[in-house]
């Protein structure tokens, strides 16, 4: 996504001003792309997870986007599964995600998407980055 690969916060409003959006609007802001190395170890730590989300054909909706917001400040880094038809649809629907949600699409393989979103005060106990995963 070539928005997460500008690093200056005032150019990010800038663009999304140019294209229409109302960057003021936002509920979450702009995540920056994560290093190599850290992604890498976000797959690492996610191998081990299970999706903890299932989207249907019936795409995103208040309910799915409510447990989504709650998983990802509990968890930050979580797994969902999407069940939706075609691969351009599973790319629209992670679109959806990145833009509404505000989180970093980690990984995507098949049906399956790795997503990060960091927390301002991690929960040690829920955490996924925080806790040790058996």
């Amino acid at each position: 996504n070539f928005i997460t690969e500008i690093c200056d916060a005032d150019s990010i409003i800038a663009l999304t001003n140019r294209l229409g959006y109302n960057a003021s609007a936002r509920r979450y802001p702009a995540i920056m792309a994560s290093s190599a190395q850290q992604k890498r170890q976000f797959r690492s730590i996610g191998h081990k997870l299970k999706p903890v989300v299932t989207i249907a054909d019936k795409g995103l909706s208040e309910n799915v986007n409510q447990e989504l917001n709650r998983a990802l400040n509990d968890h930050e880094l979580i797994k969902i599964k999407l069940a939706a038809g075609d691969r351009e649809a599973r790319n629209l629907i992670r679109d959806q995600l990145i833009e509404e949600l505000g989180v970093e699409c980690i990984q995507q393989i098949g049906h399956i998407l790795l997503l990060y979103r960091p927390v301002r005060k991690p929960n040690p106990r829920l955490s996924n980055l925080l806790r040790k995963l058996d």
